[in-house]
């Protein structure tokens, strides 16, 4: 009886040391399962919290650059106000000069001429069929292509005599109250030969020397210096647009203003003469 008691214990003691094993092993594979997952969960969010930390730096410097280039865009919307400012100062400017300058020749378009005076220029036109007159204004008009040779300020033979006969007219009693504007305009074209260039650099110098070779030509002919005056306006007055060489032509001229007796020559009127 004792044997098999014995005998019953031993198996009962290899029994509960199978159970027993079993019981103890499992636990720990849950244990090294949760250790893993939380390393692995650590390692997340130390990986999240590096790449908020990378995206907040990268907002930090939007938000520099966004307040940087606000500033450069202030400063060159300032430069802007102040340079459109400066422009429209400019424009007005030009605006009054413009409007001077019409004044000035406000009298021209009146015509002061005398109808005796309108049928000498018309005879001159008749024998000079190149010399542009309207009888309307009592403007003359002369081309430069004729009047001087090429990327000249000296006047042809031709037209020192049709400038004098000019000149005979307006010293003719009956118009020596009248007054004298001459105006040079040029084409599009800078000056690029350089024996001309050497005498006159750019179009305004060839506009203005014209302008005063005209002047200077009624001069010896008879008409007094403070009766006139010269101006010249480079490129800038086309009567048509420089698109080809018949038009260029056209631009390059000499104008004679016959101007009223209380008209200001050049917005000026001392007696003397203006430019």
């Amino acid at each position: 009886m004792s044997f098999r008691l014995r005998k019953g214990q031993v198996w009962l003691a290899f029994a509960i040391c199978g159970v027993l094993p079993a019981c103890h092993c499992a636990p720990n594979n849950y244990l090294s399962q949760a250790q893993m997952r939380t390393q692995q969960m650590y390692l997340q969010n130390r990986q999240l919290a590096s790449q908020r930390d990378g995206y907040s730096m990268s907002l930090n410097a939007l938000a520099d650059e966004k307040t940087r280039l606000d500033q450069q865009n202030q400063a060159l919307k300032a430069n802007l106000d102040l340079a459109n400012q400066r422009l429209n100062n400019l424009a007005s400017s030009n605006e009054q000069l413009e409007q001077k300058y019409k004044n000035i020749l406000a009298s021209s378009r009146d015509n002061p001429l005398s109808n005796d005076q309108i049928k000498k220029f018309e005879g001159l036109r008749q024998k000079y069929p190149e010399f542009e007159f309207d009888p309307e204004t009592g403007v003359s008009k002369f081309n430069s292509d004729l009047l001087f040779a090429s990327g000249s300020d000296q006047v042809t033979q031709k037209y020192q005599q049709l400038l004098h006969e000019f000149a005979q007219i307006i010293n003719a009693p009956d118009a020596k109250h009248l007054k004298i504007l001459v105006v040079g305009h040029t084409d599009d074209k800078p000056i690029s030969k350089q024996p001309t260039a050497n005498k006159h650099p750019t179009n305004w110098h060839l506009s203005t020397n014209r302008a005063d070779a005209v002047v200077l030509t009624l001069k010896k002919a008879g008409i007094a210096e403070g009766r006139m005056g010269a101006a010249g306006y480079s490129m800038y007055q086309p009567i048509a647009p420089n698109a080809n060489d018949a038009a260029r032509q056209m631009n390059r001229r000499v104008e004679i203003f016959v101007l009223a007796p209380d008209a200001s020559i050049a917005g000026i009127d001392d007696g003397t003469m203006q430019r």
